[in-house]
């Protein structure tokens, strides 16, 4: 009897030991820290020295295979270069090439290229037409694999597979997130500088996959993407005066987001997307106004004798920034969700206008107009650090990319064949480039990630 109830007790001290050895193994998974990214982005210097990779084809086991994973490494190579950050080795130095995506790398092939990291993959057409991707991520350095990860799509949506693996990319090699899978929607322009057709569009972030929202009867200015759903807030001037207008970027369906006494314009939503914050100008001034969408029931949070216009939530909905010249001239200013008391917060010379947070929360980009200049800028939400990312003749309206790293705004060219185009640079005002949106095209605003 004794001899049982020591065996019992010795069993319950094992089963002790172990969940002991599983919650330490547990709390150890729960606190460890990342690897150290590969690449570090510096905000006040620039990352100056971008990481070398290498992006090999995607394999396959037939003609269509082969091309499709040529295509995806191309728009994988293409995301990584346009953000600054990797320089994309050219194929041709290439010290190996056509090996299995199930065979590991032979490192010593690679590491004389330069490359630090290295992209493999393989591409599986099935048999409903779908598309199956697999990526693999290795460190070339420490010849271990960094990732191993699987996408599918319809075949239609390749190019969006190929954004999603950049992002995986991206992420990993920098511990912050990508935007690669998002889309910007804009105001395209064509025809005389002097009777422009205006239509809303939308394209993704690198420019593909362009397609028109409205057909370019009325003139349609401001469109702003919703946080969390397919739709997108803009101003028409259908009626003869603006008005706020919420279309579904994906049926197209339209809806006026409410009929008010005087003229409506620069609407943004809230970081829930259920409200809509707008000016409405009233006998010569403007004030700043909060529209619920689910109840149509609308505040007024300004209320002076100026033009308060262009408020933009703080990520966390409890904040507005937004321009106003109630101090003599057009400055930026923040207040608290529900309106009351304003606080200016642009220090410098000349007048401050569109002012967006990050999604961060960490800054707020404007246009400034100084001794004749548009210029593209961000400073910190209390008004300190201000640094200029762009200049020029005309450059205005920034937008922010997802992961707050990257703005895009346009800019606007003279001469009676001049035009806006979109631009895109990175927060530590470095590589600066054009989007290419098919022709002239103004306003843009980038959706959240994957829409």
């Amino acid at each position: 009897m004794l001899a049982n109830k020591e065996l019992e007790i010795g069993y319950l001290m094992m089963l002790k030991i172990r969940a002991l050895i599983y919650f330490t193994l547990a709390m150890l998974l729960i606190t460890a820290k990342p690897a150290l990214a590969l690449v570090e982005v510096k905000i006040d210097q620039g990352n100056v020295d971008p990481l070398v990779i290498a992006v090999e084809n995607f394999s396959g086991s037939n003609n269509k295979e082969i091309g499709l994973g040529q295509n995806i490494a191309a728009v994988v190579m293409n995301d990584l270069r346009n953000s600054g950050l990797f320089a994309p080795l050219d194929k041709s130095v290439f010290l190996e090439n056509n090996r299995p995506a199930d065979q590991r790398p032979n490192f010593a092939n690679w590491r004389p290229t330069g490359a630090k990291a290295l992209v493999s993959g393989l591409v599986v057409v099935e048999g409903n037409g779908n598309i199956n991707a697999q990526l693999r991520l290795w460190d070339v350095l420490s010849q271990k694999q960094i990732t191993g990860v699987q996408y599918t799509a319809r075949s239609k949506n390749w190019r969006k597979l190929a954004h999603q693996i950049s992002d995986t990319i991206y992420e990993r090699l920098t511990g912050e997130r990508g935007y690669f899978d998002t889309r910007i929607v804009y105001i395209s322009e064509t025809g005389p500088k002097n009777k422009r057709v205006k239509r809303l569009a939308i394209m993704d972030q690198d420019g593909f996959n362009r397609k028109y929202l409205t057909r370019g009867g009325d003139i349609v200015l401001s469109p702003r993407f919703s946080p969390k759903r397919q739709e997108v807030t803009y101003i028409s001037y259908a009626s003869g005066q603006p008005r706020v207008m919420l279309i579904n970027v994906d049926t197209g369906q339209r809806e006026v987001v409410g009929n008010f006494a005087g003229m409506s314009f620069a609407p943004r939503f809230s970081p829930d997307g259920n409200k809509v914050v707008m000016s409405i100008q009233n006998d010569g001034n403007s004030n700043i106004y909060r529209l619920d969408l689910r109840n149509k029931n609308i505040v007024q949070l300004t209320n002076s004798n100026a033009l308060d216009t262009s408020a933009s939530y703080s990520p966390d909905g409890r904040k507005i920034v937004f321009e106003s010249d109630r101090s003599g001239s057009q400055q930026l200013f923040v207040m608290g969700a529900n309106g009351g008391a304003a606080q200016r917060i642009s220090v410098g010379g000349g007048s401050y206008s569109t002012p967006v947070w990050s999604p961060r929360g960490d800054f707020i980009a404007f246009t400034k107009l100084v001794g004749g200049q548009f210029l593209i800028g961000v400073m910190k939400t209390d008004g300190s650090g201000e640094r200029i990312l762009a200049g020029g003749y005309h450059n205005e309206g920034p937008t922010w990319s997802p992961n707050g790293r990257v703005l895009m705004f346009f800019r606007e060219t003279r001469g009676a064949k001049g035009g806006p185009s979109i631009w895109s640079v990175d927060i530590t005002g470095r590589n600066e480039r054009r989007i290419n949106s098919g022709g002239f095209a103004s306003d843009p605003a980038w959706s959240p990630l994957g829409k």
